[in-house]
């Protein structure tokens, strides 16, 4: 069975509009400095201590050898790229390309970068923009003409929406090649699924809180079914595994020093997995409003982040913005109340 190379396909999508042509060759340099990233991931101890820590970003997150040499593979390959800005997490502030370029572009080099030496999925998230002037990067997410990931696993996938749909390609690891291998992502709109740290349970909101509750009472409880819950500290990986079989991912905003408005980045981190997830017919929302109607106001900006199948992210929204959404809690209507709704 053949398959359509990413080249033919961006090709494709691009015919003659120098805009879109410079979309698609921005998209290929990424997918070549993925395949060399996934190389080096592949190799894991063999390739060096990639999982050293070799400094720290102002907010205190540790920067490991692997997001180093992620970022300048990327920022490398986007060099040679029709890009003008990159806006890295790597980087305090944005790297000037070519002066000549139509696009703005932001990366997170290596997502899950504290899963580099146990062998868990990671990957690189990244965020296509219109070069605008010198605040390209401070667009809000609508203003997205591209934007995916590459999830280095198993299977080195690159998960790819142009605004008409989410394709996911896979790497022919012989070729050196991305081949389409679903054309059409659709994540379905219920869900018995949900992804969360628990561990900050004592540091969320009484919404969350709630929330958790509710669905880890099972059919006995409120939602009337069971749910499984998963984890796995590496956003691509989640996120992958919700475009396969639906599900919802929560990263909320809690109590900690640093974390009350959420930690992971809106530029490019939320605004692309949401649009990622909104073309595969499912939502991405702070708790409360849509993560691409958002202004960004700087480029390492943070940003609570509920993803995944639209049924499940709306529930969470009512939790949020209405009390009266979610079930009574008076002892009558407990688990073992005689009212139990």
């Amino acid at each position: 069975m053949s398959h359509k190379t990413l080249q033919d396909h961006l090709s494709g999508w691009a015919g003659a509009d120098p805009l879109r042509g410079a979309v698609g060759e921005s998209v290929l340099a990424l997918a070549q400095a993925g395949t060399a990233i996934s190389e080096l991931v592949a190799a894991g101890s063999l390739a060096g201590s990639m999982a050293t820590v070799r400094g720290y970003h102002e907010d205190g997150d540790s920067q490991k050898e692997l997001d180093v040499i992620a970022d300048t593979m990327v920022r490398e390959a986007l060099g040679r790229a029709p890009v003008a800005l990159l806006g890295s997490e790597e980087a305090d502030e944005p790297y000037a390309l070519n002066p000549d370029g139509l696009l703005a572009v932001a990366v997170d080099p290596l997502d899950g970068s504290s899963n580099i030496d146990s062998n868990a999925s990671i990957g690189t998230i990244f965020s296509i923009l219109p070069h605008i002037g010198p605040h390209s990067l401070l667009q809000p997410g609508t203003a997205q003409l591209a934007a995916g990931f590459l999830i280095y696993g198993p299977q080195v996938a690159l998960v790819l929406t142009l605004g008409e749909g989410t394709q996911i390609f896979l790497l022919e690891r012989a070729t050196r090649r991305f081949l389409l291998a679903q054309p059409g992502a659709s994540v379905p709109h219920e869900t018995a699924e949900y992804a969360i740290n628990a561990s900050n349970a004592r540091h969320w909101d009484s919404s969350i809180r709630y929330y958790v509750e509710d669905c880890q009472a099972g059919a006995d409880g409120p939602r009337g079914k069971d749910f499984n819950t998963r984890w796995i500290a590496s956003m691509v990986a989640d996120a992958y595994r919700i475009l396969a079989r639906g599900g919802v991912y929560l990263y909320p905003g809690d109590a900690r020093k640093g974390y009350q408005h959420g930690r992971l980045r809106l530029v490019y981190e939320a605004n692309p997995v949401a649009f990622l997830m909104e073309q595969a017919g499912a939502a991405a929302t702070d708790g409360r409003q849509p993560i691409l109607s958002l202004q960004p106001t700087h480029l390492h900006q943070r940003v609570p982040l509920v993803f995944g199948s639209r049924g499940e992210v709306e529930r969470i929204a009512r939790y949020h913005l209405d009390s009266s959404a979610m079930p009574e809690r008076s002892p009558l209507f407990g688990r073992r109340g005689l009212l139990r709704a």
